[in-house]
């Protein structure tokens, strides 16, 4: 088990103790998506679903979800986040309309926010859902996963392709 930094001697789970890590700018970027139908995709454009803008609320939802990534990640530090963007783009498909979710997070400290990114744009996708299953519940979440994150002592990651 040494070779883990979540687990102690005995085993157990542990938040590793990031206390002696040197404090550096870190930002990270995760994407997720969600698939909807045409009668969804045209009634969020048009700002016409009885929950009211959709996009507004789950951006609103995205940005407190990354400050809350630590209350529901059981060994994510409470950091200081100190920036958070949430962007959208749609993509027709074939079988409906992708809309693409991108979130951006920023600290400076000495640990990174990768898991803020994924939370948020995952909480993104999740009120999207919840903002729109009254008109139908076949909706597709995913993939997500982190795109692009910097700072900290295992360096940077850029992912060379989109994930299908």
């Amino acid at each position: 088990m040494a070779d883990f930094t979540h687990f102690n001697e005995e085993g157990r789970a542990k938040m590793v103790d990031v206390s002696e890590k040197p404090e550096t700018a870190r930002t990270a970027v995760a994407y997720s998506s969600i698939l909807v139908n045409d009668e969804i995709y045209e009634r969020i454009t048009n700002q016409t679903m009885k929950k009211g803008d959709v996009l507004a609320v789950a951006q609103v939802a995205a940005v407190m979800a990354a400050k809350k990534t630590w209350e529901i990640i059981p060994m994510c530090h409470p950091i200081p986040l100190t920036g958070v963007d949430v962007s959208f783009k749609w993509e027709r498909e074939s079988n409906g309309h992708r809309l693409m979710i991108a979130a951006s997070v920023k600290t400076k400290g000495n640990t990174g926010v990768e898991m803020e990114a994924l939370t948020a744009a995952s909480v993104c996708a999740l009120t999207v859902y919840d903002m729109c299953k009254a008109v139908d519940k076949g909706m597709v979440i995913g993939p997500t996963y982190l795109m692009e994150k910097t700072g900290g002592k295992n360096g940077d990651f850029k992912r060379e392709e989109l994930v299908d």
